[in-house]
């Protein structure tokens, strides 16, 4: 305790020297902090891409027909008639005597072709082309048969009757040719005429149809005549 009043006695009449003040350093501005550097923080954020503007979708084509096509073919357009030159009446002008009536069943009572108006020594002619497959008589009078080409199996028969055939059996003939002359014979029209039949085997058909057929097809069936198949 003596000591320390000793000290202060000596410092107070000036003869210890002071301490050298504490230097102070001047001041200068912090270091900058950064807040993120864009290298450093590349992992933790990036800046979203640029959104482009809105564009309106491309057109979708629903459908094409050139890639379509195999899935679907619109059908052909079905002719009324056969091509020119291919089927035509027998007896020209034409003149319906009695229609096709076809018969309930097959051994019913019906009329099996139509009938045209025809006097005796009227040309006949092919209705379509074919070839002569009978040519004679059948129960007293003349019968011309001409079975036509195609791929239907039986095929197609046209008959005419009564007739004097004009084609020996074997000949080939075309469509309008004339093929026969009207005779006379029994028959149910008061000035005479042609009955004109048409066949598949032994089923008769109308033979309207034949001038209506686009080629190539089917014969529809008749109502009341069962088809063979």
């Amino acid at each position: 305790m003596y000591r320390a009043l000793l000290l202060l006695a000596l410092a107070t009449a000036g003869g210890l020297p002071a301490p050298p003040p504490t230097a102070v350093q001047p001041w200068a501005p912090p270091a900058v902090v950064r807040l993120w550097a864009p290298s450093a923080l590349a992992h933790l954020w990036a800046p979203p891409a640029v959104v482009q503007p809105w564009a309106p979708p491309a057109v979708v084509r629903l459908w094409a027909p050139s890639t379509l096509a195999h899935l679907w073919t619109p059908p052909a357009v079905v002719r009324p008639a056969l091509a020119a030159g291919t089927a035509g009446w027998p007896v020209t002008p034409p003149d319906i005597v009695h229609p096709w009536a076809p018969p309930a069943t097959p051994y019913g009572p019906g009329h099996r072709g139509i009938d045209l108006a025809a006097p005796p020594g009227t040309p006949i002619r092919a209705a379509a082309a074919g070839r002569v497959t009978f040519a004679g008589q059948v129960a007293g009078q003349g019968v011309l048969t001409i079975t036509l080409p195609g791929a239907t199996a039986p095929p197609l028969r046209t008959t005419y009757e009564p007739v004097h055939a004009l084609v020996p059996e074997g000949a080939d003939v075309t469509a309008g040719q004339v093929v026969a002359t009207a005779a006379e014979g029994p028959s149910h029209c008061p000035t005479g005429c042609l009955h004109w039949g048409l066949l598949r085997d032994r089923t008769y058909l109308n033979p309207l149809l034949l001038l209506h057929r686009a080629a190539p097809s089917r014969l529809l069936p008749v109502v009341g005549v069962v088809e063979p198949g």
